[in-house]
């Protein structure tokens, strides 16, 4: 017998003890009394009242660990933009009084999580639902709104229990649109069973075992047209096993894919079954009294009509999900019911917020983008997201990020393009390293890693809990099997010796250095930057370890993740603590929730934004193993990694102005589409492949990205100086304000002030932005400028050469005599290794520091800045957002820029004169740009927020998109 399997009794008897304990500690009506000794003292209490006989079967210290966790986790407030138009209010406590669905479901999640993340899914669905419609509503009304998380971070968990509290106000039909393949709609229909259904769904569609909420409350005979089952989704053989639907029944659920085949079965279904009207106008066939909900899971993934075709891996058309059909056939769907609320889930709305607010067809009535609201849910403070994976990129470097990254450097060859696994291979591509049918050393040391992690959570009494490994290397099924018979091999091998004790000393000595050389070190990193409540338990020693190998190993099993139901189903089986590596592709990106994921060993090409989001895994919570995790990847995909926690963090700030601002979900798109990061999705998921629309009031463009070319350097550099001659000897130096006793100051910078726009436009047309960038365009800049002119702003602006950095180069003396020998040093993305390096571009991680926005504010607008970055802040600790604010953002100074008018109603350039070195640690390396000693001349705009904002719009280069960022899905 296994160590899992020896381990079930254990862990169940675990679960019960401190559910009840967590019962009991809950029920103290004197909060301040809850402290670990009281905590400890009812787990004892609830060890008595279950294993009294054996009560050496229950690790106490583990259930007190746990309840400690549980009792001290926040979760901050969800933020809301939203439209009313056409809504009625009605979600008052009287109608909440007799709901079962959700009180049961609310029993159900308190049995497992802590209070606070309980309370925190009970006001976000009440937020919801308060901004769909009244189901008892009679006449027709039309509510589409965007539900944003965070990948891995409990989506499924809120809709759960949106779905339950929809069910008991009165919506009769909810369907969930769950993914595109069989694993993750089987995925979803298990969970919803456990949540909402009360039991396990069976061939014929009767509720068989009671599950999950069932334990806590009645049977309310909820209907589900749709199974578990692989061929348990909606089809026209079971449409002709289902009649109409009264409205006096219980709701009927249906979790089905986003598929050709399915989705018109629905379809004809609800016209020739459930339709008891006809429209006057086309004759459509509609349904009148039964109001509908639709639940998109992953809403931005192939519901938004992109008009970007699917294919196989034979390369071959993919008409099941042609996205245009599925956007068609969705719409359909809700254009057959008068009463209806559409909610889309997704942790990457890029592709939502770019469909056309406004468009509509006679036969799919209008598209679905959010016009009704936008919520930006907050996650636990225990949620690992990019911001704490990958920590915050400031001007000195990335700080604070966890050590869990591992760069993946064998898995080709970059100078030949071949390899065992190289970015672009066919499906007929043969993994070899150094020419034998093997693994590369990365892959062999991460399945070590994985074998240790398990160990470890053996011995810290975890073993009756899932362990997973993620391998994602290639979206070929026929690679993928080849690589899984490559990683059994491997684990077979490291089976025989330790188990057989046949060349185990070499085995041994593999796993006992990663053990002394990284998760020794790692786990004290760790425990240094986590909170104490999370901070893992001690390491056990090598002896211990060597101990449970044998058993860890002989547990393993390597999978294959195709699509099937089967992979879902897997992690269903009462008791069964599964230890699996798991190796996928496109099928395993999306949605799929790994159990106990501990170590990703990921190569991917792409870089586009929500693409790899949604491939991010390893993201979610890690109680209790967050010192064990890995991720294995190449260095510019943890760059990119990088960029993307920076981004989110901008995206979701500028949310929260613009929601404190009251301003409605159309009013957003536009912010999104001009940051120089986030318009990393496929030009055609923003529904034109010829051109970009962006507005820049509100935002600061920034050089990022550079030409590594000396005359382009010496070109930039002369049009610094033009400008600044022009400028005169007006200006201000030694600049400092005293911001409420700490003061900002900006030694050895210049400034300017009441510039004509005319000067600005001038060094814009002269400098040369790389052509790659995004939207730090100089033209693209000036023709905003230029008709933002025209409407009688931006007339006058602020301009700013900065010094006083750390870096070195040539000294340059800009004109009126100002010499520079300290230059900024912003750390560049090069790779230590020469091959690797781009010889025409390089980029930098970020240029401006937030405090230079406010160079050219006095006191008091500078307080007036700090004021509404305040007000639109909310503590949400999952984002490292702790202590209130002490100084304002660059949004919110670039918001008071656009509402004091007079002094502070102008634009802002500021010049930043770079190192010309690369730097390891703070040493000058080499030349960035070959023959280049001079500084490297960059710059960022500020651009004041603006009620009456310009659009301008520039061709994006397909060609480049593709090559630069590979493929979407």
């Amino acid at each position: 017998m296994s160590i899992t399997q020896d381990n079930n009794t254990q862990t169940e008897l675990l679960e019960n003890v401190i559910a009840t304990a967590q019962r009991l500690v809950k029920a103290e009506k004197d909060k301040s009394r809850v402290t670990p000794a009281f905590i400890a003292e009812k787990v004892a209490l609830a060890t008595f009242m279950f294993a009294s006989d054996t009560p050496e079967m229950v690790d106490e210290q583990h259930a007190v660990m746990v309840l400690i966790q549980r009792f001290s986790h926040r979760i901050g407030k969800s933020t809301t933009m939203k439209s009313d138009a056409g809504h009625v209010d009605w979600l008052v406590s009287s109608r909440k009084r007799d709901w079962l669905y959700w009180r049961r479901y609310r029993d159900f999640l308190e049995s497992k999580l802590a209070d606070v993340v309980v309370d925190g899914v009970d006001e976000a669905t009440d937020d919801i639902l308060r901004l769909l419609e009244d189901p008892r509503r009679t006449d027709p009304w039309d509510r589409r709104g965007l539900v944003v998380g965070h990948v891995q971070s409990g989506k499924t968990s809120n809709y759960s229990g949106l779905i339950c509290k929809a069910a008991d106000a009165g919506y009769k039909i909810i369907i969930v649109l769950a993914g595109m393949h069989n694993n993750l709609r089987s995925q979803t229909q298990m969970r919803l069973e456990e949540s909402f259904l009360g039991y396990e769904t069976t061939a014929n569609r009767d509720p068989g075992m009671p599950i999950g909420v069932a334990e806590f409350g009645e049977n309310l005979k909820t209907n589900s047209a749709t199974t578990r089952a692989e061929n348990g989704d909606f089809s026209k053989a079971i449409a002709k096993h289902f009649h109409g639907i009264s409205p006096e029944e219980r709701p009927w659920l249906f979790v089905v894919k986003k598929q050709k085949t399915v989705l018109t079965a629905l379809l004809q279904w609800i016209k020739t079954r459930v339709a008891d009207s006809t429209d006057a106008e086309d004759d459509r066939k509609l349904v009148t009294k039964l109001p509908l909900l639709m639940i998109d899971d992953e809403a931005d993934n192939a519901s938004v009509d992109t008009g970007e075709q699917v294919f196989k891996d034979d390369g071959t058309p993919d008409e099941e999900h042609q996205p245009k059909t599925i956007n068609s056939l969705i719409r359909q769907i809700l254009h057959a019911f008068t009463r209806k609320a559409y909610v889309g889930y997704t942790a990457t709305p890029f592709a939502n917020i770019f469909i056309h607010h406004k468009g509509a067809t006679a036969k799919e009535g209008p598209d679905l983008f959010p016009r009704s609201f936008i919520i930006n849910l907050a996650a636990p403070s225990n949620y690992i997201g990019p911001a704490r994976m990958f920590g915050k990129m400031t001007k000195e470097g990335r700080t604070a990020a966890l050590p869990l990254a591992r760069d993946i450097l064998d898995h080709y060859d970059p100078a030949s393009d071949s390899g065992w696994m190289p970015p672009k291979h066919k499906k007929t591509h043969q993994p070899l390293y150094g020419g034998e049918d093997e693994v590369p050393p990365s892959l062999r040391q991460a399945i070590g890693s994985f074998v240790l992690a398990c160990a470890v959570r053996e011995l810290r009494g975890q073993g009756g809990q899932h362990s997973s490994m993620l391998i994602h290397v290639t979206r070929f099924v026929d690679v993928q099997d080849h690589v899984r018979e490559q990683v059994e091999k491997t684990v077979r091998q490291m089976r025989q010796r330790i188990s057989r004790r046949l060349g185990a000393e070499e085995a041994l000595e593999h796993l006992h250095q990663i053990w002394e050389n990284d998760f020794l070190p790692v786990h004290q990193q760790v425990t240094g930057l986590s909170a104490e409540v999370d901070r893992p338990s001690p390491m056990p020693d090598w002896e211990q370890i060597t101990t449970v190998l044998a058993d860890v190993l002989e547990d393993i099993q390597v999978r294959s993740i195709n699509g099937t139901a089967k992979d879902a189903l897997d992690y269903a089986i009462p008791g069964a603590a599964l230890k699996v590596i798991a190796i996928g592709g496109d099928k395993l990106a999306r949605g799929l929730t790994l159990e106990g994921l501990c170590v990703s060993y990921f190569v991917r090409s792409t870089k586009m934004y929500d693409t790899l989001m949604q491939m991010g895994r390893w993201f979610g919570y890690r109680p209790g193993y967050l010192d064990l995790c890995r991720l294995y990847t190449s260095p510019d995909l943890v760059e990119w990694f990088g960029h993307i926690a920076d981004a989110s963090e901008e995206l979701r700030e500028e949310f929260d102005f613009m929601a404190a601002a009251n301003l409605t979900p159309e009013q957003y798109g536009l912010k999104v589409m001009s940051h120089e990061v986030l318009t990393v999705t496929s030009p055609l998921k923003m529904r034109n492949a010829q051109t970009l629309s962006l507005s820049y009031s509100g935002t600061r463009p920034q050089t990022i990205l550079f030409h590594r070319d000396a005359q382009i350097q010496q070109k930039n550099l002369d049009a610094t100086d033009t400008l600044i001659s022009s400028l005169g000897e007006g200006w201000e130096e030694s600049i400092q304000y005293g911001r409420d006793g700490d003061p900002d100051r900006w030694p050895g910078a210049r400034l300017w002030k009441d510039v004509d726009y005319s000067k600005v436009v001038e060094f814009l047309g002269t400098y040369t932005t790389h052509p790659n960038a995004s939207s730090a365009k100089a033209a693209v800049l000036s023709e905003f400028i230029l008709k933002m002119v025209e409407t009688g702003q931006l007339k006058k602006w602020s301009v700013a050469l900065l010094s006083g950095g750390s870096g070195t180069g040539d000294v340059h003396t800009f004109p009126n005599g100002t010499p520079s020998t300290s230059y900024f040093m912003r750390k560049t993305e090069d790779s230590e290794n020469a091959d690797e390096i781009d010889p025409k571009k390089f980029a930098i991680g970020v240029l401006t520091d937030p405090k230079d926005e406010g160079i050219d504010l006095g006191d008091d607008a500078w307080r007036e800045a700090l004021t509404l970055t305040r007000a639109a802040w909310k503590r949400d600790d999952a984002r490292k957002r702790v202590d209130p604010p002490s100084f304002p953002s660059g949004k919110g100074i670039r918001e008071i820029r656009g509402k004091l008018g007079g002094e502070a109603d102008r634009g802002l350039l500021l010049l930043y004169p770079l190192s010309p070195y690369f730097y390891k640690g703070q040493h000058p390396e080499r030349l960035i740009v070959p023959g280049w000693s001079k500084p490297i001349m960059a710059f960022a705009t500020a651009f004041p927020a603006s009620d009456n904002s310009i659009k301008v719009a520039y061709e994006v280069n397909l060609l480049y998109w593709m090559q630069e960022y590979g493929p979407t899905e």
